[in-house]
Parts: C-alpha cells; structure tokens; sequence
C-alpha cells in the first residue's frame, strides 16, 4: 500500500503555524537544536497539524483520542514504527510545552505508548553457504590455509571478528579443544572447538603459521603475511574475496559467520541459554533475536516443502 499523503498539501491553520514556530523557538533557545532537528520538529509538527485540519481540530484542541487516532492511521499507512516514535516524542514535547505555558488544559500524549520497532533480523548464511565460504580458500597456499583455518574457527566456535584476530597462543588448548576468549567488558568465557576446527589449527600450526611468524617472540595465532597481528579489516577484504570465489552474493561480513553459528545451533535444536553462553551475551534477550531467525527459516521451509504450506 501506499502512503496517502494528500494532506501535504494543505498547512496548518495561521494559528497553528504561529503555536509550532513559537514552540520550535523557544526549544531553540533553551535546547539548542541544531537546524536539522528544528525541520524535523517543524515538519512532524506540521504533518500533524494537517491531518487535525481535515478534520477542523486546531493543533492546541487535539485529544487524547485525536492523537491516537493519527497514530493508528500512521500504522494503516505503512509509516515505520521508529518514524513514528520520532513523530510521538517531538509530539510529546510540543504539547508538554502548551501545558506549561497554559495554552491547554491536559497533556494529551499522556499514557499513549511508543510502537516497538521491530528489530531488523540479523544477516546470515545457510549452510551450504557456509560449506561454500569455507571451501573457498586455496589450502595448498600458505595465506589461504590460514583464512580456512580463521573461518573454520569463525564458524565454530562464533567468535567476533576482534576475538579471533586478537586470540593468542595461550588462549587455546589443542588437548582439551576449548578456547579461553576475552570479550567485550573483558568478559573472560570457555568456547570448544569442534574437531574439524581444530584439525584445521592443527594443520596450521605446523605447516603455515612458521612461515608467517617473522617475530618469534610474537604471540597472536593468526599473522598477517608481514609476520603481525591481521587488522579487523584486512580479514573483512579476505571474507569478500573467498565469498566472491564462493559465488555468494549476499552481503558478507566476519560478523555474518557468527550470526551463522547461533542460528544453525538453534536450528538443530540447542538451548537458547547454551548459545548465549558460547556467544558471550550478557543479557539473554540479545540472542532471542537468532529464535526469530531460525523460527523464519522454519516457516520458509514449511512454505516450501509442505502439501499444504
């Protein structure tokens, strides 16, 4: 549907216009808004003054009802949650505004509740994806058995991209198959490491990573090619050119690989608690968001495959 917008064409009342432009004057003055924030006050503003003036309401005579009956008309409009949020907060202050300068009698954005804005849902890979990405390094090649070997711990244990450049010698246990990482709040947490994984940093640690460690006394596992610690974008750069080789076309980043672990975890029926654990989220809602994108996929693959889907 498209949004109806046949009211832009008409402005508020003069009397209207002179109550906003006091109101943004005065924010200005007290606030310091910035010149942007001031046309998107007085736009908002305006936006709503219009809509009550198809309907003969003056701005300063809106009710509680008039308010959310622009909001519902908002949402049947197909304007975004968060735009509208915007539009209910500067709404919010302009009638606060009115009240304490006596123009009203009652706040009418009093109790009326911001739509929650969907979160987006997190980019990731489907698994022949990630077998794809993963085959794509040339393992005979000393740089590109190192990137296999970074994506397969990538994907593994899903780590963020600063974690795995930064991971040293002293953090892994080859004999246990656990990784010691640091997060963010220097959160320390114990991540395994599948066997595929580790056969890899096997592989690597004795055919490729002392051709590459220049320093001996250097101890970061994965080195750049100048015998130092890779920089989060040089290994970004190293994802596009095997995604590219891949053949994926989708939008790729280290942080995808990541999304990629806790949404085929949850996929194959792990504990949401468990996944938080090994992502190192420290609030449990944050990796709920992976339940809607395996939830998706689930819904995608019952549309598809289903008689009746």
């Amino acid at each position: 549907m498209s949004v109806d917008r046949r009211f832009n064409a008409l402005r508020p009342t003069e009397k209207d216009q002179r109550i906003i432009e006091e109101f943004i004057r005065l924010a200005w003055l007290e606030k310091g808004l910035s010149k942007n924030t001031q046309q998107s006050y007085q736009r908002d503003l305006n936006h709503f003054a219009a809509w009550l003036n198809q309907q003969g309401i003056s701005i300063d005579q809106a009710q509680r009802a008039d308010l959310q009956r622009y909001l519902d008309w908002r949402v049947t409009q197909t304007f975004k949650a968060v735009s509208t949020s915007r539009v209910l907060s500067c709404l919010r202050g302009f009638f606060r505004y009115l009240l304490r300068e006596g123009q009203i009698q009652h706040d009418p954005t009093l109790n009326i509740l911001s739509p929650k804005p969907g979160r987006p849902l997190p980019k990731t890979l489907s698994e022949s994806d990630v077998e794809a990405l993963l085959a794509a390094p040339d393992t005979s090649d000393t740089l590109g058995l190192r990137d296999r070997t970074m994506l397969e711990l990538l994907y593994a244990a899903g780590l963020r991209v600063t974690e795995l450049v930064t991971l040293s010698l002293q953090q892994i246990s080859l004999q246990q198959g656990v990784m010691r990482i640091v997060g963010k709040g220097n959160k320390e947490r114990l991540v395994p490491v599948g066997d595929e994984a580790l056969d890899w940093l096997r592989l690597y640690f004795k055919q490729a990573r002392p051709l590459l460690s220049i320093h001996a006394d250097q101890e970061v596992v994965f080195l750049s090619q100048r015998g130092t610690q890779m920089t989060r974008q040089t290994f970004w750069h190293r994802i596009r050119q095997h995604a590219m080789t891949a053949g994926i076309e989708k939008p790729i980043s280290p942080h995808v690989l990541r999304h990629a672990f806790a949404t085929h975890l949850l996929n194959h029926g792990a504990d949401l608690r468990v996944v938080q654990m090994l992502l190192g989220h420290s609030d449990l809602s944050t990796t709920q968001i992976y339940t809607h994108v395996a939830t998706h996929r689930l819904q995608l693959l019952h549309q598809t495959h289903h008689p009746r889907g």
